[in-house]
């Protein structure tokens, strides 16, 4: 079974979300056989590179909201973050553009580093007290390292625009092909959705039901061709 998960790394309910779901997968009886593949999709797709500013002021702006308000909501994310054992700074975090993480994360998807680089980078946005946007492509680099990927190689994407960019865009077209408007937005098997970040119960409601409605295998007879089973391999008579 597949589950497809379109998120964004300035997405504090993604970072949450994300924890609750890997609870559910965690505890349940099929998890190795749950293949997750981490989709992308921009809040702030027309932000430009260069443009950083405090995630306080963004949702202040944004919202239309005084910053007193955006720090009462920025310490409810903190406390909920808590909850599933996530660190979260309440204070002093920057939002930006996103675009060259989720062009790193489809190359780390070649290299099977996906999952491990989107942790590190919500862990760097969430967490730690450096901002993921201010210091350029080497502090991605470093954290692109961190989860496995050659530095070099790393460096080569960063500095070529266009490498990945077609897929980050096909992921986004396609989450609007399927109605997410927001994120985070789970696809199971390509029959169930889940927007938002649920409790792990509905989560694991979810698995159960699409696991269960999974189409019994076909077996097209073979005539009898000869195999090879727990008591050993046929052997040829003629």
């Amino acid at each position: 079974m597949r589950v497809e998960i379109w998120s964004d790394i300035a997405c504090p309910w993604c970072y949450v979300g994300k924890a609750r779901f890997e609870k559910a997968l965690g505890a349940f009886p099929h998890r190795d056989q749950v293949e997750v593949v981490h989709r992308s999709f921009e809040l702030d797709p027309h932000r430009a590179k260069d443009d950083v500013q405090p995630v306080l002021t963004m949702l202040a702006k944004k919202y239309g909201m005084s910053e007193a308000q955006a720090q009462a909501g920025e310490k409810n994310l903190g406390t909920q973050a808590a909850a599933e054992g996530l660190d979260y700074r309440t204070q002093g975090r920057d939002h930006g553009n996103t675009f060259d993480m989720h062009r790193l994360l489809h190359f780390a998807k070649e290299q099977g580093r996906q999952d491990r680089l989107i942790q590190i980078l919500y862990r760097a946005n969430f967490a730690e007290e450096r901002s993921l946007f201010t210091e350029g492509d080497e502090r991605l680099v470093e954290l692109a390292v961190e989860a496995g990927l050659d530095a070099e190689a790393v460096r080569t994407v960063l500095a070529d625009p266009a490498a990945y960019a077609d897929a980050v865009r096909a992921d986004e077209r396609e989450a609007a092909e399927l109605g997410a408007n927001g994120v985070p937005f789970f696809v199971l098997d390509r029959k169930y959705g889940v927007s938002g970040a649920q409790p792990a119960e509905v989560f694991t409601q979810a698995l159960t039901q699409a696991w269960g409605e999974r189409p019994p295998l076909k077996l097209i007879e073979d005539g009898g061709a000869e195999a090879c089973g727990p008591d050993g391999c046929a052997v040829p008579q003629n």
